[in-house]
């Protein structure tokens, strides 16, 4: 089943108490489509780049199955660009830098070959851009999946609140729930936002797993214990690339599939943290994904005594 993933394609230039980065490939969208790239065959992107996004990139996506006819490549402009600094504990960050540039126009042209999508991802962009694509499809996909964050909820609610009725999940993070619901707890919130439009809420608790909300049933997934966590950067995107990806891969929005989807996702973010961005992802094989999705299992399975 054909997965079109719209968001930020972007450099991104990272820090963390393991090391630092120059300008590497980062945006919603890349982590989306790199993660989905492991469980669907096709895998459409829709974003824009300057001309300064280096060809070997795009490449790299291409090499990942990813169709980038709709990434459009502005000439003269550059390409968003995101700057952070992790603190110790992994869990906060600064903001260093941002520059717009392409994104601040981003206008979403969708190809006619994307038209007959089965399955939408709308990564974190502007809700009114989120919104202007499901406008521009011909048809309405089976299933709509909506990311968004804390900067929308708080600077341009009227247009997420218009946003909202017409998708099927809605992914945010614990925080991003109660700033929405202005309820602190999570059951609530979740109660809330299907009141908004959305059939199905997923509310990511970082390290600490995720929960769905559908159908008047709940399920947690946790979240492997690592180690070491080098970099969260895009885990979030990841996980919802992987959840998404299985489900076009199944065919199956059933709560017992998006059950099997959080784990997928799950798995796919625990790759993720491993190395600096998307390199990690980048390099991945089947075995291991199904090793790891094992851990998972193996990880929350118990039995009861009589």
């Amino acid at each position: 089943m054909s997965l079109l993933t719209v968001g930020s394609v972007a450099f991104d230039a990272l820090e963390t108490p393991f090391g630092k980065t120059d300008k590497i490939i980062g945006g919603a969208a890349t982590y989306i489509t790199l993660s989905a790239s492991y469980f669907t065959e096709d895998n459409n992107l829709v974003a824009v780049v300057g001309d300064d996004f280096p060809q070997t990139m795009i490449a790299d996506l291409n090499q990942h199955g990813v169709d980038t006819e709709g990434l459009q490549i502005r000439q003269g402009e550059k390409t968003f660009f995101w700057s952070g600094k992790y603190h110790n504990d992994m869990n906060t960050r600064d903001t260093v830098e941002v520059q717009l540039n392409v994104m601040e126009d981003f206008d979403p042209i969708i190809p006619e070959s994307y038209q007959d999508c089965t399955y939408l991802m709308l990564g974190n962009t502007a809700p009114a851009i989120q919104q202007m694509v499901i406008e521009r499809l011909h048809k309405r996909p089976k299933l709509v999946v909506l990311d968004t964050m804390n900067l929308w909820i708080e600077i341009a609610n009227p247009d997420l609140m218009s946003l909202l009725k017409l998708v099927d999940v809605l992914v945010v993070n614990d925080e991003e729930a109660r700033q929405l619901t202005k309820e602190y707890s999570l059951v609530k919130a979740a109660a809330i936002i299907k009141t908004l439009g959305p059939k199905t809420v997923i509310i990511k608790k970082g390290e600490h797993g995720a929960l769905l909300f559908s159908e008047d049933r709940i399920f947690f997934a946790p979240a492997l214990p690592l180690e070491e966590v080098f970099d969260p950067t895009g885990a979030g995107d990841t996980f919802a690339g992987g959840f998404i990806g299985y489900l076009a891969k199944t065919d199956d929005i059933s709560f017992d599939n998006m059950k099997r989807a959080i784990i997928y996702g799950s798995a796919m973010a625990s790759f993720c943290v491993e190395k600096f961005g998307a390199e990690r992802i980048m390099n991945l094989t089947q075995d291991e994904i199904q090793a790891r999705v094992n851990e998972f299992v193996i990880l929350s399975a118990f039995g009861l005594s009589n």
